[in-house]
């Protein structure tokens, strides 16, 4: 990958290779926006972004819907389901975290061709440790068995949670805000149609993994989502402004926070999954920055002057800050994003 701002990534794909992209692989982030804003538009759009927020008097109860997507098959290949639960967790999880609401309850959608208590218990445990990571309680959910519907099994969620009015967070950087990052634990579970495209392109989910920490190909695919509940409370104690879950959409999800330029310094490096995955599909490094978190799961933007406290309080790092819209070098082009020497 290209090297710039302080990180390198890897290696860029080799000229004449195919070059593999999220569209290639059957995903169309542009047509998914656009489908999403058509739902919005026709069922209404609720106050709040990552979550809904519904006004109960002296609180809000926010509600987040999500799944574990394609990460599902590669669940399936392994025949591994015990780490599938704590995405679902995670992904509900972070999306409340990232509004500023505690997340405090959750109940799962569990649906398959047909049932197998084999693969329902360890789903049932990976949900347990997720709720338990994320100090919240699972009340319920619901199986169904619809075998002209789903091939295998599809796993989705929702969470609720409950916030003060003034603990939200506003959702709105400001230029001269600070950007502080912290580490994803792998690809998490966004970007799966590319990276498994891309993963079994010369390899089988089975097959040793070429780089350490992992025994399979399938097993780093599956590294379960990291979650930021522990992040809440330091948060909120600085005043965070805003903050941004990273995941579809990768990097770009920045823009969440307003109409400014992101320009982030000094990223976490990207784990050895990431550089593989473009290897193996000869990805650009802006698809990988538009599809991936990178190694850098979750962001925050708040006053410089609190910024270093709530990075060392919280094992993170200050990777950049907020700058004006029209802030790019005059002449060059100017994205909403500059990392690594891109502009998204």
């Amino acid at each position: 990958m290209t090297e710039g701002d302080g990180d390198e990534t890897g290696g860029e794909a080799d000229e004449g290779d195919d070059e593999l992209t999220y569209a290639d692989a059957g995903v169309d982030i542009d047509a998914s926006e656009a489908a999403t804003a058509a739902l919005i538009g026709a069922v209404g759009e609720a106050e709040g972004d990552y979550a809904g927020l519904l006004d109960i008097g002296d609180r809000y109860l926010a509600l987040a819907t999500d799944g574990v997507g394609t990460k599902l098959l590669v669940a399936e290949a392994l025949g591994d389901y015990s780490t599938v639960g704590i995405d679902c967790i995670a992904m509900n999880v972070n999306d409340l975290v990232a509004a500023g609401v505690r997340p405090v309850a959750f109940v799962d959608y569990l649906a398959v061709d047909e049932p197998d208590e084999r693969f329902a218990e360890q789903v049932g445990d990976g949900l347990a440790r997720g709720a338990e990571l994320a100090d919240m309680e699972l009340v319920g959910g619901e199986t169904a068995v619809m075998p002209d519907v789903i091939r295998g099994l599809d796993l989705a969620g929702t969470c609720a949670g409950l916030a003060a009015k003034d603990a939200v967070f506003d959702g709105e950087a400001r230029p001269g805000d600070a950007l502080v990052g912290w580490r994803s634990s792998g690809i998490h579970s966004n970007g799966l149609t590319l990276a498994r495209e891309a993963a079994t392109r010369n390899h089988d989910y089975d097959d040793p993994c070429p780089f350490d920490g992992y025994e399979t190909v399938g097993e780093a695919l599956l590294e379960p989502t990291r979650i930021y509940t522990d992040l809440l409370d330091p948060m909120r104690e600085r005043d965070v402004r805003g903050a941004a879950h990273v995941t579809g959409g990768g990097w770009t999800n920045l823009t969440r926070l307003g109409d400014h330029r992101y320009v982030v310094e000094d990223a976490f490096d990207p784990q050895p999954v990431f550089e593989f995955v473009q290897s193996e599909g000869s990805v650009s490094d802006e698809e990988m920055h538009r599809t991936f978190n990178m190694g850098t799961g979750f962001v925050a933007a708040l006053d410089p002057d609190d910024a270093e406290s709530l990075a060392a309080e919280t094992n993170g790092r200050v990777i950049g800050r907020v700058a004006d819209a029209d802030g790019g070098v005059t002449g060059e082009p100017s994205g909403a994003v500059a990392i690594r020497g891109l502009e998204l």
